[in-house]
């Protein structure tokens, strides 16, 4: 079986994996999952599988179950994060091709400090850096910084959340998240390319008719500029966000290049293409459509263990089923590599794996999937020379919104 476009892959890490008994598989290393060592063996594998990006979760409080539910205080599971960022900070100047792209909270981050951070990071990355856009609807972690009151979700608010009907406090912290995403874009553009002159004997550093104050002024939001960091040198570092229904579907459609969406089968994924396509349409978005990368958990069958016993172990072992947002699929890189394939001709433009178990099925997936997947020829040999947006298909030559001649947005 042979697709007609190239296949994109990219990996999605969370800890010691995304299953809550990961961290006691013998391989998973849980002594150092908080050290510099450990995000760089496992990004380094990534990157020897030549994937599209890896991105790094995060959150304001201890990881739970669902995003929504109440807090879990169980001791059999990681129940701390290092910082997303820091870590995409720090694996910078030891990867060379692979693209990085933390997740950051906006609920509770100003949009300046945001747009600072992930600029840097494209500088350090060598223009490899994106941002993963998140929400808190949490309580827990509004009490975390004591700026805002968000109200703590009832039973019934968690079962119409899952239903995909909305508190409207809910949908107001979706709203302000794309305004916040909007910002940080302004105040990427808020410096010209060749804003900086850096001419010593005419003591100029910089162009000032080419840095722009942005007068940013919102519903919820207000924020003058310009940024103190020069324009990325992306332009503009690749925005994701993950979504599961209508108004997050909706944030992506005004604020991402790029949306990971969660089908739990085949039969979803046509469903799934037409309602981000809807979303599209409702806020008007012009330009590049986004691309859909679907989420899939994985444990694939390695020597002496297939990928179902794997899961149905360590399922054992937390004594509870495990169950995700996303499919899960359990067996051989020959039936994930058929999956992936399928859902690509349905229309899905890449996808981000979860590894069930970071260390093990990492190494599945560069040292196995990959080859599989080059053997069918639909992924590439090696990166090409080009920025992360461009591994991705994305425009690599974006207009700044504040030169003299751009077209009005």
């Amino acid at each position: 079986m042979t697709s007609t476009s190239p296949l994109h892959l990219a990996v999605a890490l969370d800890g010691a994996g995304w299953h809550p008994a990961a961290w006691r598989e013998p391989h998973s290393r849980p002594s150092e999952l908080f050290s510099a060592s450990y995000w760089t063996s496992l990004v380094t594998t990534a990157e020897r599988g030549l994937l599209d990006f890896v991105t790094i979760e995060d959150s304001l409080s201890v990881p739970t179950a669902h995003p929504f539910g109440p807090v879990d205080n169980a001791v059999d599971k990681v129940r701390a994060r290092l910082d997303a960022h820091l870590v995409a900070a720090r694996l910078a100047p030891v990867t060379r091709n692979i693209g990085l792209v933390p997740t950051v909270t906006t609920t509770h981050t100003e949009p300046f400090h945001v747009s600072k951070a992930v600029a840097t990071l494209d500088y350090t990355s060598r223009g490899r850096a994106g941002w993963q856009v998140k929400v808190s609807a949490s309580a827990l972690e509004s009490g975390q910084f004591g700026r805002r009151s968000i109200p703590e979700l009832s039973e019934q608010d968690r079962e119409s959340i899952v239903a995909g009907v909305l508190p409207d406090f809910v949908r107001d912290l979706f709203d302000e998240s794309a305004e916040a995403a909007d910002i940080v874009r302004r105040l990427w553009d808020s410096w010209e390319d060749g804003a900086e002159i850096r001419d010593v004997a005419q003591r100029r550093f910089i162009d000032r008719d080419k840095v722009h104050t942005i007068d940013f002024e919102g519903k919820y939001l207000s924020v003058r500029g310009p940024s103190i960091t020069p324009r990325p040198p992306q332009g503009q570092p690749v925005v994701t966000a993950l979504a599961h229904q209508s108004v997050a579907y909706e944030l992506a459609a005004r604020a991402a290049d790029l949306v990971f969406v969660t089908p739990t089968g085949t039969e979803q994924v046509a469903l799934i293409i037409g309602e981000v396509n809807a979303a599209q349409e409702r806020v008007g978005r012009r330009g590049e459509t986004l691309r859909v990368y679907a989420d899939i958990v994985v444990f694939l069958d390695a020597d002496g263990e297939s990928g179902q016993d794997r899961l149905d172990r360590l399922d054992a072992l937390s004594g509870d089923e495990y169950r995700s947002d996303a499919y899960i699929f359990a067996g051989s890189v020959s039936a994930l590599a058929d999956l992936l394939i399928a859902w690509q001709e349905k229309g899905i433009d890449g996808f981000r794996l979860r590894p069930g178990v970071a260390v093990d099925d990492l190494d599945e997936i560069s040292g196995r999937l990959v080859p599989e997947l080059q053997n069918r020829g639909v992924f590439r040999t090696e990166y090409p020379q080009e920025n992360l947006r461009g591994v991705l298909g994305l425009p690599t030559n974006v207009p700044n919104r504040y030169a003299a001649g751009t077209p009005a947005a």
